[in-house]
């Protein structure tokens, strides 16, 4: 029987307001008028949830010309397109527009009537851009690639069969790809109140005059920044002390400090925080540092924690262990307890990650069709946070290290020192590394930077395919770009080989040799 899939009301949020450039998502995600193909024979693969760990392991494992079904109740794309990394940096953008036009009188350009921001337009760039990336994760287009798309809830029948509305679905193997979504913290009042996560925020229109932020990690912290170089008066909310708690303190203080300069108003170290209704606003009291503040906010945006996407596919049908809050359980070769059924993504991962689940699914799919042994202990995964400036990290941190009993030699750049950086008034910042002690073997880093996020693949390659901090001294870089920063951190190390006997011997030598 032929089935025509529906658009639920959970799924309205991601595609308010339903102007041309949302109906053309939708068109692309959940097309209104999609009909679910009849199914032939058995599967090599049925993958649940098409966000980037569905959507790679399907793409990938057709092409290899496996029989592929794919199954997604909510949006193709997941939240990575719809409701996360795609619409975040759209408006992002925009705000770094806003912030360059309203610094740019110490470049010697004048903006004689000031910095005026059209929220309304910005959103719409945003949803514009997002629909035209949408047709990479349309359902016409995985049709086209030989995946049969089924649009609607699949479930666990039995350990070969999963069943999407009337329509039954056998299979050699199985991949869980549904993801997570936004969880709310257990505090007073929370549940009373109308309030956005990064699922409805970007269907905002108006700006905000206030805004609250509870959570300063890194959906938290972008936002905030971004709301207040929009001119939202913004309140960012943290029970830790600072900001980004579980990153680099040194680099988590530059980005407080540029946070701050923006603008934000940070309350962290937040105790005893309670929200109430104000008409149709919110009101937030809490105790920060001793000193009681009472807002009341326009909205409020919670951006705090994430709940494994679990319910209602019958894992316990199929003998699938997972935890209501950490997800699907999976050893390293990433198949759960059931060896027929897989899973990759944010509903098994500590990493929720776009690139993390891209990565997870390539391995998914060498074991579970091809006998692989791959692991995903084996992947050095990079991320970052896209503040002003931006902060990257890849492999281990100075507490990693300390926990785990590993002696380390660190070498930090400052972008101070960094000519590009000083001509384009970008020096706040560094760049850290970690090496194994005595050596130049690189175990971790860290950067902090207007660029980070692109300059942190360079570090993330020479921990990948072991090249040493040596090594990447001697690899010749552009002058001036930031990335010299790296270099310099390779002639630091090779500063350290210097010692004084070797210079002795070399002043020896060139003494006999004149």
């Amino acid at each position: 029987m032929l089935e025509i899939a529906a658009i639920q009301p959970h799924e309205i949020a991601a595609l308010q307001p339903h102007d041309e450039y949302n109906r053309q998502l939708e068109a692309n995600v959940h097309p209104p008028d999609w009909v679910n193909p009849t199914p032939s024979g058995r599967y090599n693969l049925v993958v649940i949830g098409a966000g980037t760990a569905g959507l790679v392991t399907a793409a990938g494992a057709a092409g290899l010309g496996a029989k592929v079904a794919l199954i997604e109740r909510h949006l193709m794309g997941g939240d990575c397109l719809n409701v996360g990394c795609v619409p975040s940096k759209g408006i992002i953008r925009a705000a770094r527009a806003a912030a360059a036009v309203r610094d740019a009188g110490e470049f010697g350009v004048r903006v004689p009537d000031g910095v005026r921001v059209d929220f309304a337009a910005a959103m719409d760039r945003m949803r514009r851009l997002r629909a035209g990336i949408a047709h990479v994760d349309s359902a016409a287009r995985f049709r086209d690639l030989g995946v049969d798309v089924f649009l609607g809830d699949g479930r666990f029948i039995d350990d070969q069969t999963v069943q999407v509305g009337d329509t039954k679905l056998t299979f050699k193997k199985a991949v869980i790809a549904t993801g997570a979504r936004a969880a709310a913290p257990p505090i007073p009042g929370l549940d009373e109140v109308d309030y956005l996560t990064n699922e409805s925020l970007f269907s905002l229109t108006e700006l905000p005059h206030k805004l609250a932020v509870l959570g300063a990690g890194p959906i938290g912290c972008e936002m905030a920044q971004t709301f207040a170089r929009f001119g939202s008066e913004v309140h960012l909310i943290e029970a830790a002390h600072g900001v980004l708690p579980r990153e680099d303190p040194d680099a988590a203080a530059v980005v407080e400090a540029a946070l701050r300069e923006d603008g934000v108003n940070l309350l962290c170290c937040g105790k005893e925080t309670t929200f109430s209704r104000a008409d149709e606003r919110v009101r937030v009291t809490l105790t920060s540092h001793e000193r009681a503040s009472d807002l009341v906010v326009d909205k409020l945006l919670v951006s705090v924690g994430r709940a494994p996407n679990v319910d209602g596919m019958g894992l316990d049908t199929v003998g699938v262990k997972f935890d209501p809050r950490k997800g699907v359980e999976v050893n390293d070769n990433l198949q759960t307890t059931n060896p027929r059924i897989y899973a990759a993504g944010d509903v098994c991962s500590k990493y929720q990650f776009t690139h993390a689940a891209d990565f997870m699914a390539r391995i998914v799919i060498q074991n579970a069709l091809f006998f692989g042994r791959s692991k995903a202990s084996g992947l050095t995964i990079p991320w970052c946070t896209y503040t002003s400036p931006e902060l990257a990290h890849v492999g281990i941190n100075e507490r990693d290290a300390k926990d785990a009993g590993v002696a380390i030699d660190t070498y930090v750049q400052p972008f101070e020192d960094v000519d590009r950086a000083i001509l384009d008034g970008e020096t706040d910042g560094f760049v850290k590394v970690h090496v194994e002690q005595g050596t130049d073997q690189i175990l971790g880093a860290t950067i902090v930077a207007s660029h980070a996020g692109d300059l942190i693949g360079e570090l993330s390659l020479a921990i990948t395919h072991g090249l040493g901090l040596k090594k990447l001294g001697s690899a010749i870089h552009p002058y001036p770009t930031q990335a010299d920063a790296i270099r310099k951190l390779g002639d630091q190390y090779n500063r350290t080989r210097l010692t004084p006997t070797v210079k002795s011997l070399m002043q020896k030598w060139l003494a006999w040799t004149r």
